[in-house]
């Protein structure tokens, strides 16, 4: 939906997003009542959680449900407050609402017309103007008890934690989506558009800078996606840290793709007769809504930081070994690469414990950073190794060969490798103002360069494949 418009697609988001408190902490007659109306009548629904001064921190919200009692017992809540951002916030016919009632954040549903919800004026946003977004206005809005989403108060942190691994695996499918349509738009005009006498197709500055990256790094995007999707279908859990991954590698790809149209496509992709000036100022925003990739690069650091102190450093040494294990299998596919990067990543984080480096809080960011780039790349040779087993799901996209994506997945592990092992020497250096005895050679900086050999074959052949030349 996000290759169409990602304004569009916004707005169903909008909707999954805003009955997802009711889909998990409602009690069964709420989901049937809500959730029933939602199926039978089409109704649009917002997600009132963000609010002028708590976007990502929802344990600041300063919207307050009073009690309002009768014969001793609680018969309503008034709800007074503003919410800021709400996407189909001009719209909606119900609202998921966040307020502070006296037991704690806790979720309320709040009908359209209900006296005292109003909400402001569309704001005149960068992108996605597709989409409704509005402040949403609550002054001493009275709704019954069982609007309490549970029926019990304090719950609504909780609930919000549960959903954050499928929203922010849809937002990141949305950078997915959004950033090969212009991705694709950039193919189509290089191989019209002629330059010294070719096509600027046939050209490996253009190629090779423009496109080929890109593309590789939006097919490692979808291999984390769709891995996380098949987790959360096989009922592995909430994933909120995998979520977090798919969202901050997918929307960086997407809005670098789109970047990157917007140059392949010269003077031209500046102007609004191009479709690419348009997506580019649409998945903008997927980097920022649903939490922002600064967000997304604590939150994975943080938590992956957990696995890491409970395994004694173990963590990502363990996951190069399955790695490694791979490669032994399956050469072709770069899990090499991937499990070198493994092993470097566990170096730098150990490294970083010892020093008590995390104390810093770019620090933590850049380990989130450089943990997607990992599992991503991970992703990715695993996504190769099903092709070539013919065992990708068959709801998995098939645009590329097998053969294509072993090449993606050796690029993208060597990248990651080299990208691990010269920023964590760089931060860690950084960070304690000395070199460290010995960190070279504990990252296999050696091997790491080594594996490296093969790239421009490998991004020759991707070119080729991407423009029909193989």
């Amino acid at each position: 939906m996000a290759r169409i418009d990602l304004g569009v697609a916004t707005g169903v988001l909008a909707t999954f997003l805003g009955s997802d408190p009711i889909r998990v902490g409602g009690t069964p007659e709420q989901q049937a009542h809500w959730m029933g109306r939602l199926a039978e009548e089409g109704l649009l629904m917002a997600y009132g959680a963000t609010e002028p001064a708590a976007g990502s921190d929802l344990g600041a919200l300063k919207t307050r449900a009073e009690p309002v009692r009768e014969n001793g017992e609680i018969g309503s809540y008034r709800i007074t407050g503003a919410k800021q951002w709400i996407s189909n916030g001009g719209f909606a016919d119900l609202y998921t609402v966040l307020a502070m009632a006296p037991g704690g954040p806790s979720w309320f549903v709040v009908e359209q017309g209900t006296e005292g919800l109003s909400h402001g004026q569309p704001e005149d946003k960068h992108g996605i103007r597709a989409s409704n977004t509005a402040a949403v206005l609550l002054d001493d809005v009275e709704v019954p008890a069982h609007h309490l989403l549970g029926l019990v108060e304090g719950q609504g942190l909780v609930q919000a934690q549960r959903v954050f691994g499928y929203t922010r695996l849809m937002v990141a499918s949305f950078g997915l989506g959004c950033g090969w349509a212009a991705l694709d738009r950039a193919i189509d005009y290089s191989l019209e558009r002629k330059q010294a006498g070719s096509t600027l197709s046939e050209k490996q500055g253009y190629t090779h800078k423009l496109i080929v990256p890109h593309v590789i790094k939006l097919e490692a995007g979808r291999a984390y996606i769709e891995e996380t999707a098949r987790r959360i279908d096989d009922g592995e859990g909430i994933l909120n840290t995998e979520g977090a991954i798919a969202k901050y590698f997918s929307t960086e790809a997407g809005n670098a793709a789109a970047e990157a149209a917007i140059q392949a496509h010269g003077g031209y992709g500046y102007t609004k007769e191009y479709m690419v000036e348009k997506m580019k100022r649409d998945v903008r925003i997927t980097t920022i809504y649903e939490g922002t990739s600064e967000i997304m690069e604590m939150t994975i650091g943080r938590d992956r930081w957990q696995e890491h102190l409970k395994t004694r450093g173990e963590y990502y040494h363990d996951r190069a070994k399955g790695l490694e294990a791979l490669h032994s299998a399956r050469p072709e596919i770069g899990a090499g690469s991937a499990a070198l990067a493994s092993h470097a990543l566990a170096t730098v984080m150990e490294r970083c414990r010892i020093a008590r480096l995390t104390r810093n809080q770019h620090v933590l960011f850049k380990l989130g950073a450089l943990i997607a780039w990992t599992e991503c790349a991970g992703a990715l040779a695993m996504r190769a190794r099903d092709a070539i087993e013919n065992r990708l799901d068959e709801k998995a996209d098939k645009r590329f060969s097998a053969d294509a994506l072993c090449a993606m997945a050796r690029i993208m592990s060597r990248e990651t490798a080299m990208k691990v092992a010269a920023e964590g020497m760089k931060m860690v250096t950084g960070a304690q103002n000395e070199t460290s005895a010995g960190f070279t050679d504990a990252l296999h900086f050696g091997e790491i360069v080594q594996s490296q050999a093969g790239s421009i074959d490998d991004m020759n052949y991707i070119a080729d494949v991407i423009y029909g030349r193989n």
